[in-house]
């Protein structure tokens, strides 16, 4: 009398299955080729998605600072509702650049163990258990990088020149239209004072500055290297004269 389940059997189908598949090269190229492509497909739309957030901001920023400078009756903190309106980009991408970590990571891995390997084996893989981690990752998709590092990483690329914009543009508006009055005392909203409202912002650009600078492992599936831009050109020139 067998003790095997039904469960059982079916797992023993499937891991044959997968055997099978594995042991026929030409019908794992094909899926591997025809996942390599969805996954580049994933990726893509999720750059694009990246890119439409950054899209809103810039276009924001430069509809607020049009308005903001259009009339010296037009009050300076509409510059900073500019800011919170970036703060609130940022957060919508670093989120969204979680997502897109996740499918640029398995689309790399594929780039880097098969379609490299493929056009030179001489060098071998960068990773030797490279299939392993992408069943692994298929069978329990997992995010790579935490908010703070998606965080940092869109603050250092794109928003933080972004809210410096805003910063500059905010202390001229502040000085420059009123060059008889205080900093402080133009800086003041309604009954807020100014030595709060500067105080507030200080510590909101320290803290996006600690947060894009500090120091931490990255985790980010990265895909370009630091390196001599203009290496491959010179080997394409001694090939032409060979």
């Amino acid at each position: 009398m067998s003790d095997e389940t039904p469960g059982d059997s079916e797992r023993a189908e499937e891991a044959k299955l997968g055997s099978e598949i594995a042991d026929h090269s030409t019908e794992m190229s094909s899926i591997l080729g025809d996942a390599y492509r969805g996954e580049l497909d994933r990726e893509t739309t999720w750059r694009s998605r990246l890119d439409q957030t950054t899209t809103w901001g810039v276009t924001v920023v430069a509809a607020i600072l049009t308005w903001a400078f259009s009339s010296g009756d037009n009050p300076h903190y509409i510059i900073l509702v500019g800011i919170l309106a970036l703060s609130f980009f940022l957060f919508i991408e670093a989120r969204r650049y979680r997502d897109y970590d996740v499918y640029r990571s398995r689309v790399r891995l594929f780039q880097q163990n098969l379609l490299a390997d493929a056009l030179d084996p001489s060098v071998g893989v960068e990773h030797e258990d490279w299939r392993s981690k992408l069943s692994r990752d298929y069978r329990t998709p997992t995010l790579k990088v935490s908010t703070w590092e998606a965080t940092a990483n869109r603050l250092r690329r794109i928003y933080l020149p972004l809210l410096a914009v805003l910063l500059v543009a905010w202390l001229f508006r502040i000085t420059a239209f009123a060059p008889n009055e205080s900093l402080l005392a133009t800086a003041t909203i309604a009954v807020v004072p100014g030595t709060l409202v500067v105080a507030a912002i200080a510590l909101y650009y320290i803290a996006a500055i600690i947060i894009a600078l500090w120091p931490r492992e990255r985790h980010a599936k990265g895909e370009f290297r630091e390196g001599d831009p203009g290496t491959w050109k010179e080997d394409e020139n001694d090939n032409d004269r060979q």
